[in-house]
């Protein structure tokens, strides 16, 4: 029989700043065993953990890596997802690192949102929302966060303007904004 569950991993069940150390400690490994020599990526950039919330059964949190910044969900339990074939702890545990895994849709305070599977041994499975994937034209951590502020600001606008109303999203991205601003960061 193969192994194809949702594989928690150890991490939830801790207080918020040691999910985020030791998630930040994870990635700051990928980064020295994948990424140190490449030049794709921006080496000024730090691992960074900021705007860590639970919400709905998910650890939630924007990841700032050399190579990427994403949004990941980390489940606090079992989601119920399916795991497709190719993805399970098993499978995925002796793999190369993949920076992002086949899109998933999910569940969160009542909305659909897409992300992509993945899975690390010191995580479980996880799901990661890319956010901005071309990191080379940022000279700091802040300043990723604050064209980020500004994409988050633009997208508020149109959507006022066009009498829109994205309730997740807003709660997101409100979070995230006084995250920021309270210092709420793990970084290497």
């Amino acid at each position: 029989m193969r192994d194809s569950a949702w594989r928690l991993g150890p991490l939830p069940a801790g207080d918020d700043q040691a999910v985020a150390a030791a998630a930040t400690a994870c990635f700051d490994g990928i980064y020295r065993k994948y990424f140190s020599n490449e030049w794709l990526v921006n080496h000024r950039l730090p691992v960074e953990v900021r705007a860590f919330r639970r919400s709905d059964g998910w650890c939630v949190f924007l990841l700032l890596t050399p190579w990427m910044m994403g949004r990941v969900f980390l489940p606090e339990r079992d989601p119920g997802l399916r795991v497709p074939s190719g993805w399970s702890a098993a499978e995925r545990g002796a793999a190369p690192f993949l920076v992002i895994g086949p899109p998933l849709d999910f569940t969160i305070l009542g909305g659909t949102q897409k992300a992509h599977l993945n899975y690390l041994p010191e995580l479980g499975h996880f799901l990661l929302q890319p956010l901005v994937q071309s990191m080379e034209g940022y000279a700091s951590a802040d300043a990723v966060f604050a064209a980020w502020d500004e994409v988050i600001k633009t997208r508020d606008r149109v959507m006022e303007e066009q009498q829109r109303e994205c309730g997740w999203q807003k709660e997101v991205s409100r979070r995230e904004f006084f995250g920021r601003l309270a210092g709420h960061r793990t970084g290497r």
